[in-house]
């Protein structure tokens, strides 16, 4: 059986992905400090790989041409087993293809590349969406890494603020059980400064459905610092676990949940990428180490 798991080495920073969900599941510098949330039982993952959906359906529900599959929270890619087809020392790529019991989720035919690379302190994650069948392909994708907060243990989570690109004053968005509530509210980002704290999270994830931002920089006055940088996505989203948890998601998306009111054919819901039969789409992010 092929190893599961494979540790890539750059100057001065390591990765390791595992093949189950593709999941990175480590992120370190040369002095051997853990950038990643390490699964604890707060929450049981590292690093999900979104799709094809990004959030909740209604009712976790699929409607497609008079049918309704069952759709957990986020797509089942996350749980799925993907096949190594590169290994390398600095990168490697995971790829996912439907087959009958993805199908019975998700009726449609694709192939989900994701690939992962280290330069020099940086890992850079693309997905690659390939539409393999006769009909448009409707996915949504989307990171979900978390990073220890705070990334040293002598110093506070309100110590850290994220530091945009651009300034971020548009409303956010927030959820109510999962689902996209239709009223915008007032941004908690100061400038292109969001000052974090866990009260943040008492609303669920903090979501920017349309950041003018293309890069943020999480933080404290000292100490290792991140910057995330994105290209293809539309929202980002903010989250940590309500009711506090040493961790901080930093999440680019394309896609977002389904509106409280919407319960139609998937192929109609908002925010989707809609893939031509043949075509592909591809999304990519950066974590560069500070």
């Amino acid at each position: 059986m092929e190893q599961d798991s494979l540790t890539l080495h750059g100057d001065g920073i390591s990765a390791t992905v595992v093949g189950q969900g593709a999941e990175l599941v480590s992120l370190r510098d040369a002095d051997g400090i853990e950038f990643l949330w390490q699964a604890g039982p707060e929450w049981r993952r590292h690093s999900p790989v979104l799709f094809p959906i990004v959030g909740r359906l209604k009712g976790d529900r699929l409607h497609h041409q008079g049918q309704t599959y069952p759709m957990s929270q986020h797509g089942f890619a996350r749980d799925k087993p993907f096949a190594w087809a590169q290994r390398g020392p600095k990168s490697c790529t995971l790829v996912l293809t439907d087959d009958a019991d993805t199908r019975a989720h998700y009726p449609f035919a694709f192939r989900l590349a994701v690939t992962y690379a280290l330069d020099r302190k940086q890992l850079s994650v693309s997905f690659d969406i390939a539409n393999t069948g006769d009909e448009p392909l409707p996915a949504s994708i989307g990171a979900h890494p978390a990073f220890n907060w705070p990334l040293l243990p002598d110093l506070a989570k309100t110590d850290y603020r994220l530091t945009f690109s651009s300034a971020e004053q548009a409303p956010i968005r927030r959820l109510k059980d999962g689902l996209l509530l239709p009223t915008p509210q007032p941004t908690p980002v100061e400038g292109n400064v969001l000052k974090l704290s866990e009260r943040l999270f008492d609303e669920d994830a903090v979501i920017l459905d349309r950041p003018a931002s293309t890069s943020v920089r999480y933080a404290a006055e000292h100490g290792p610092a991140i910057e995330m940088s994105w290209q293809g996505v539309q929202e980002l989203g903010i989250w940590s676990k309500p009711g506090g948890a040493p961790f901080l998601c930093i999440e680019p998306w394309h896609g977002i949940a389904s509106p409280v009111d919407f319960d139609g054919d998937f192929v109609d819901k908002p925010g989707l990428m809609l893939i031509a039969p043949g075509a592909k789409r591809v999304l990519s992010y950066q974590i560069r180490l500070l």
